[in-house]
């Protein structure tokens, strides 16, 4: 047992896969009300990947691995975006030899091994009753995992792309669209200046609701997402004629990072993949951006239309949480704490029209979120329908619609 005395319980927190405004907030929702309740909190440090670093001896440094909460801590990071767990892709159950920490090298020695034994060890090792993960479907995957082993879990759900299933709201979410907004309305300025078509590549590989939103929201005249493989010509023909009806010469197209031109596939920067078998997207915004200025003189009299080519990127991940991404993460902690009180595991905290609650953990391996195009997203005009909005949730698509996986 490590030097962490029990008192009521000791619970477990880690953040995993891409950090995002809200974590912060999120885990001092945890913190405060477990402290005050007569727990302990472990934060764990790098998402899983701290969890298979562990050396289990009372005497080992494993300060870089975990560390217990304190109010002081969490109230002050609170008010930060990103992370002060830090975090990482690591699924513990496809460790590489590489990537094999060196206590088990000689234990593990496949190209791709499985270290849920060595977690569950780990947490017996700390003294943890229950974990709360915090993270996107793969992090939470793992957590899926666990449960099915027999340990306490309660997660919550976390990422810009807000395509965890079974609930309509991901922490970082409402950062992200806030952030891709004000950040497309500056970029209004210079491609007015030279009258030039501005294309925006944003965070979403299989969802589309990181460019759908901030279109509704008018930071875009049109936009492509992953649910619905576009057209170049049609969509050059569109691009035109926005820049033609606009008083300033110019016309905006978002792209979801995961979306597709007809006849092809997702594009990636290289053929690596992470943890969870993920290759890194990335590309669709510059070769759209190269092909509709080409295509552009057939719609304008002969002559090319210029291009701004903006990739978004992590300048819609960093920075301190809106307001939305500071209330709610906090009601989800609170909430991940009391079902731990309560003695209910295997559960995930959602928000679902407008209402807080918590299903069944499972959901996370079982179905895919996504944009319900046939009700939400013009397929012919390439953006949102603005016809849909009574009785629906705050984030208006973002409603539930999941497939099987």
């Amino acid at each position: 047992m490590a030097n962490i005395k029990k008192t009521k319980g000791v619970l477990g927190i880690l953040t995993g896969g891409g950090d995002v405004p809200g974590l912060n907030p999120a885990i001092r929702g945890v913190t405060i009300r477990a402290i005050r309740e007569g727990y302990k909190v472990i934060g764990i440090r790098r998402g899983w990947g701290g969890m298979i670093d562990i050396i289990r001896d009372k005497d080992a440094d494993n300060s870089e691995n975990y560390f217990e909460l304190t109010e002081d801590v969490v109230n002050r990071a609170a008010r930060t975006g990103g992370t002060f767990l830090h975090t990482s892709r690591t699924n513990p159950s496809k460790v590489s030899k590489k990537d094999m920490p060196h206590q088990y090298k000689d234990k593990y020695t496949d190209d791709i091994n499985d270290l849920t034994e060595e977690v569950l060890k780990n947490l017996d090792f700390l003294g943890i009753d229950a974990m709360i993960p915090i993270g996107g479907d793969d992090t939470l995957s793992y957590g899926v995992r666990l449960h099915k082993e027999g340990f306490n879990v309660v997660a919550i759900p976390k990422t810009m792309d807000n395509d965890v299933p079974g609930t309509d709201y991901c922490i970082g979410f409402s950062t992200c669209i806030s952030r891709t907004v004000e950040l497309a309305n500056a970029l209004r300025t210079p491609a007015g200046s030279h009258e030039r078509f501005l294309v925006m590549e944003v965070f979403g590989r299989y969802a589309g609701f990181t460019a759908m939103l901030p279109t509704l929201a008018g930071a875009s005249h049109r936009c492509l997402i992953p649910e619905h493989k576009f057209d170049l010509e049609h969509l050059t023909e569109l691009m035109v004629y926005d820049r033609n009806r606009h008083p300033s010469k110019y016309s905006m197209v978002m792209i979801s990072e995961g979306a597709m031109i007809e006849g092809r596939e997702m594009m990636f920067e290289g053929d690596e993949a992470d943890a969870y078998g993920h290759k890194k997207l990335g590309g669709i915004g510059d070769l759209v951006s190269a092909e509709v200025k080409k295509r552009s003189a057939t719609y304008n009299n002969g002559k090319e239309i210029g291009v701004i080519n903006q990739k978004l990127g992590y300048t819609v991940r960093g920075g301190n949480p809106d307001a939305i991404d500071c209330i709610a993460p906090m009601a989800f902690g609170n909430i991940a704490f009391d079902l731990i009180n309560r003695g209910e595991y295997g559960r995930l905290v959602v928000l679902n029209n407008g209402s807080y609650g918590n299903i069944p953990v499972d959901v996370v391996t079982s179905m895919e979120k996504v944009v319900d195009i046939d009700k939400y997203y013009n397929k012919e005009r390439y953006r949102p329908f603005y016809n849909v909005f009574e009785n629906q949730p705050l984030f208006i698509m973002a409603s539930q619609i999941s497939t099987r996986k």
